[in-house]
């Protein structure tokens, strides 16, 4: 029962156990409803025999029975709901502290939107069969169980009757499974299709204006909305049939052991109070299936979203043994990484980058620089041969261990929508105030972090809005300079910084390189002239290896570069 709730409805251990008490208790309240009928029974029989009993006897039964099934039912509430909330609470963190783990290939390859889906609206319909459905679910079924067996030694012929009704419509409702799984599955993909297509069209309001795109754009969004709206009636048509006759067929029921109990009642083969007995019992498991119906077509709607959830558990994650580095030149031998099966990204790159020395990685665009730089840090896991760090294969060691010795400045700036401080300090968070802007003044972004309304205490904004590409460059630089990691990986750090600044940045990282491995791509070839060694690439592969001086000689790969970076250069609009 554990496993097969775990994998049909994505639930944590803790959550499993919170619907087994859960379900405990709702079978609890249905048995209180049947003890009231048969309290009713009991009445009706004493009046047909003749001998009733005081009316306080009747009134303090009723009264126990309803005591008894109002304290049960509020500890199915706070049990159900208590439990539902804190599920949710664990499996949302659950999956972020999936997300967490898994490599940045995996982001890659995936909308945002979709994993923001499944974190917030997934868990929100499962939080929700959880507190509606599942325990009662479950509770019904051995109820049914308990019953049907009770109706069948009371009276196998009116047993039989009540209950071949139920079967049918039962049998009916999960015949129509594929289908309705089908239907809400395409449903829910379209969903996400139409989330993402809203989510383009908010953050590219930018370019769709600019290029005026806005009616062309408004009619892709309104018709990926009316197609989805089209694909959620015809799945919720195709939960509302099976259901609707299902529903039609175990009403049957009531009026087979109407007709059965006539017989019988003629043929003096029952007596009447059983046959009320097994009316009031039919129509009380009519309800309880229609309500499970209604339990397995949320079950049906769910199973794309459970799918989406242990599809990410499933996902493999980056591993590796918790190991203190001590040392730290980075060793490429022979790596090859692709992105897809069709695109090999690095081709056998293989090179030394020594500590305590620059080295700059240099080539045409696309020749696999960045990706270089993401396979040391192991923001990707590459796909043979081996980076080695300290004698050992850095896929072997814990990404925790490895990013606590990696700093990473991107070309493309992420910062969050905290204060100037608050994002310097996520280089280093036990840092100090004077250590961050310490580290702020070498990054040279205290001439323009002054003039800000709170200065250092100024909200930034989402990804940074309120500063410019090149202070937020700098702001990236400054978390990196604070973390003070001995492994230093830079990536197009002058894309964004005019020459002065750039001229700055290269005076604060001159100053932090002792020591440190320090290996940085720059599409400015003048800038990294006089790095101890530069590495040159082309389509994936190391092209030659060497001093500016010695690659002059060497590489003609690495001249075209060095003319094309010059008549850049030179270019007057």
């Amino acid at each position: 029962m554990k496993a097969l709730l775990k994998r049909k409805f994505s639930l944590t251990d803790s959550g499993v156990e919170a619907v087994r008490r859960a379900a405990l208790i709702s079978f609890l309240v249905n048995v209180g409803y049947m003890a009231l009928m048969l309290i009713a029974m009991h009445y009706g029989d004493n009046v047909l025999q003749g001998v009733m009993k005081p009316a306080w006897y009747y009134l303090g039964i009723i009264a126990v029975t309803l005591v008894v099934l109002y304290v049960i039912i509020d500890r199915e509430y706070v049990l159900t709901f208590n439990a539902t909330y804190k599920e949710a609470t664990a499996l949302r963190l659950e999956i972020a502290d999936r997300l967490r783990e898994l490599p940045l290939s995996y982001f890659s390859r995936h909308d945002l939107s979709d994993l923001a889906q499944t974190i917030m609206q997934d868990v929100t319909d499962i939080e929700h069969a959880m507190s509606h459905s599942i325990p009662r679910c479950i509770a019904y079924v051995f109820f049914l169980i308990v019953m049907a067996i009770l109706l069948l030694v009371s009276n196998p012929v009116l047993g039989l009757a009540a209950l071949i009704p139920l079967a049918v419509g039962l049998m009916l409702m999960f015949l129509s499974q594929k289908a309705q799984k089908r239907w809400t599955e395409k449903y829910f993909w379209k969903t996400r299709e139409t989330t993402e297509a809203f989510q383009e069209a908010i953050e590219l309001q930018r370019e769709i204006k600019s290029c005026g795109f806005e009616e062309e754009n408004y009619k892709a969004v309104a018709a990926s909305l009316d197609n989805a709206e089209r694909l959620r009636l015809r799945a919720e048509f195709t939960q509302a049939m099976p259901i609707l006759l299902s529903t039609a067929v175990m009403k049957l029921s009531i009026g087979i052991i109407a007709v059965v109990s006539a017989a019988l009642l003629r043929a003096s083969a029952v007596q009447l109070i059983y046959v009320i007995g097994f009316l009031l019992a039919s129509m009380r498991l009519v309800d309880a299936m229609g309500a499970m119906e209604d339990y397995f077509a949320e079950f049906f709607y769910l199973d794309a979203r459970v799918k989406r959830i242990n599809e990410l558990r499933s996902t493999p994650t980056q591993t590796g043994m918790e190991i203190d580095l001590k040392h730290f030149d980075v060793e490429l031998r022979d790596v090859h990484f692709a992105y897809n099966e069709e695109t090999q990204v690095v081709n056998g790159a293989s090179f030394v980058a020594k500590q305590n020395q620059v080295t700059a990685i240099v080539g045409p665009s696309g020749c696999g620089k960045s990706t270089i730089l993401r396979l040391i840090s192991r923001l990707y896991d590459y796909d043979s041969g081996s980076i080695i760090i300290d004698g050992r294969d850095i896929r072997k060691v814990s990404t925790d261990a490895l990013f606590d010795k990696v700093s990473f400045v991107f070309q493309d700036v992420i910062l969050f929508n905290a204060s100037v401080l608050d994002n310097i300090r996520m280089g280093r968070p036990d840092a100090t105030d004077e250590e961050v802007r310490q580290a702020a003044r070498l990054a040279n972004c205290e001439d323009f972090v002054l003039k800000l309304p709170e200065g250092y205490d100024t909200p930034i904004g989402e990804n940074g809005s309120k500063l410019s590409g090149g202070e937020r460059q700098r702001i990236s630089i400054a978390r990196a300079l604070l973390k003070n990691a001995p492994i230093l990986l830079l990536d197009e750090i002058s894309a964004s910084l005019d020459v002065e600044n750039e001229r700055k940045i290269q005076e604060a990282l001159n100053r932090l390189i002792a020591g440190k491995t320090v290996i940085i791509v720059s599409h400015r070839l003048k800038s990294i002239e006089k790095a101890n060694q530069i590495v040159v690439m082309d389509s994936g592969s190391v092209d030659a290896v060497g001093t500016h001086d010695e690659l002059l000689k060497t590489s003609a790969l690495y001249r075209r570069l060095i003319e094309k970076s010059r008549l850049t250069e030179q270019f007057v609009y």
